[in-house]
């Protein structure tokens, strides 16, 4: 069957989106460099529409170091300054203090366990959620797992990381498969 005749879940709705849908969103993710992209990016979305963040995604990775959070955490003022003026990104100044100092606190988590990713896949004890939803209509915006882990990163210093961005950063990185059940990825991502 090719890509134009495949059967997706509703929401993608550009060759951007269809291309993230298709190959990354719901994926398991344990490289924590990508985590930290994620978790970055999750944040930056806050009120805005995912395809914003989509488009600027490429600028996001030049300006932010490859994601690499030993780089981003030593960023300065001088640094958000620069930011702030580039039109490439979503140019909010809590949204972009906040990635360095998640950056910092990512890297206290990566001590503490030896890596975000061992830390942070135990919200779903180390195996993705499997959803069965026929639409997206009934989707929960948060989840106890969700709950846990915003409250927890809260604690560990990190900012943007509301339980609804959690639970959208648990989709994106395959911690749950929310494709629909006539979605052609649901039955790829089931283990």
């Amino acid at each position: 069957m090719s890509a134009e005749n495949l059967i997706r879940c509703r929401w993608p709705s550009n060759p951007l989106s269809i291309a993230y849908h298709d190959n990354e969103w719901g994926v398991p993710v344990h490289d924590d460099r990508t985590l930290f992209e994620f978790l970055t990016l999750e944040g930056a979305q806050a009120g805005l529409s995912w395809d914003t963040v989509l488009k600027k995604r490429d600028r996001y990775r030049q300006v932010f170091a490859e994601f690499d959070p030993r780089k981003v955490a030593r960023f300065d003022r001088r640094k958000i300054k620069t930011l702030l003026k580039d039109p490439g990104i979503i140019r909010n100044r809590l949204k972009i203090a906040s990635t360095i100092s998640n950056a910092q606190a990512f890297l206290k988590i990566q001590k503490e366990f030896g890596s975000f990713d061992a830390y942070i896949w135990r919200f779903v004890n180390n195996q993705p959620l499997q959803s069965n939803w026929e639409t997206h209509a009934g989707l929960p915006a948060s989840t106890p797992q969700s709950d846990a882990m915003s409250k927890d990163l809260k604690k560990r210093g990190f900012r943007f990381v509301g339980s609804t961005i959690c639970y959208a950063f648990m989709q994106a990185v395959g911690m749950v498969n929310d494709h629909t059940t006539t979605c052609f990825r649901h039955r790829q991502l089931r283990p």
